[in-house]
Order: structure tokens, then sequence, then C-alpha cells
């Protein structure tokens, strides 16, 4: 009599349909885990910007603040020179405008035009919705970042929740 040896298909069946049920329990997991992450460092990266508007205010109080992300960093690849167009103050991948599934502009703030520029906004936002992220991130002179789940018409403004 001969012994029988590997495995019978039926086992190989149940193996696979295993590790197919595992995967569908944690590849959502996964996916909560990198949005998570993804809103973490958009909220990092507002802080950063945050931070270089002051530092570049303070460098050049004649300008005030920069209503442009090129400003506050430097060009990418080459080593930074400080100055009025690269500040050097956010590394050149922020300063591109996009980081982490996150797109991040930046403006006027409300009070208008003029130098020096008295305020800024910067926001962020997730590059696709529900997928890099749920949330929109802003903030101002002030340096409070707020959030809001609103796409439209306005993400974040002044009346979003504050981050605590």
């Amino acid at each position: 009599m001969r012994k029988q040896r590997g495995f019978s298909l039926i086992e190989l069946l149940i193996v696979v349909a295993i590790i197919l049920i595992i995967a569908a329990i944690a590849i959502p997991n996964l996916m909560r885990a990198r949005m998570s992450a993804n809103e973490s460092s958009a909220v990092g990266s507002v802080r950063s910007i945050n931070t270089a508007e002051i530092s570049y205010n303070a460098a050049y109080s004649n300008l005030g603040f920069t209503t442009v992300l090129a400003q506050l960093g430097g060009a990418a690849g080459a080593a930074c020179a400080p100055s009025t167009a690269t500040g050097c103050f956010i590394d050149s991948s922020l300063s591109s405008g996009a980081k982490s599934g996150y797109t991040f502009t930046m403006a006027l703030g409300t009070a208008g035009v003029g130098v020096p520029l008295n305020d800024y906004s910067v926001s962020a936002a997730p590059t696709v919705p529900n997928q890099s992220g749920t949330r929109y991130f802003c903030s101002f002179e002030d340096a409070v970042v707020r959030s809001s789940t609103a796409a439209t018409p306005a993400p974040c403004d002044a009346t979003a929740t504050a981050l605590q």
C-alpha cells in the first residue's frame, strides 16, 4: 500500500478561504490607519507652515507674511540659500504643495492686500477625499489649526472647529 503525500484539494481550499477572511478583516483597518496617519501628517505640516510664516515675518518684516508656499521653502534637490524668494523655513516637498495625501494652499487672509502683509491663510485638503483623508485643515495668522469635514463651499474657515 502506498502512503499518500501532500494536501488534498479541500485542505488547500480551506487554507485559501482562511487567508481571504483574514485579509478582508485587515485591509479596511489598514486603510483607516493610513488615513489617520495622513491626517496627522497634514496637521503637523500646517503647524510647520505656521511656524515658517512667523519666522518669515520676523526675518523679512518689511514684507510681512507670504502667501506663496515656495517662498517658505527652497528648491528641490539643491542647497537652500535664504532669501525673500526662498526662505528655507520648510522642506522642498512641503513647499511644492503636496505631502502625504494632502494638498496645501496659501492665500491672503481677510484683511486684504498691502505691504507688509498682515495676514495669511493656509489650507490642507485631502488629495482624494475619503481615501487619503476625511478632514480638511486650515490655519490663519493666529496659528490655531482648525478642522472641518465639509468640502464645500469653504471647507475650512475661522468658524471651523479648533484642534485641541
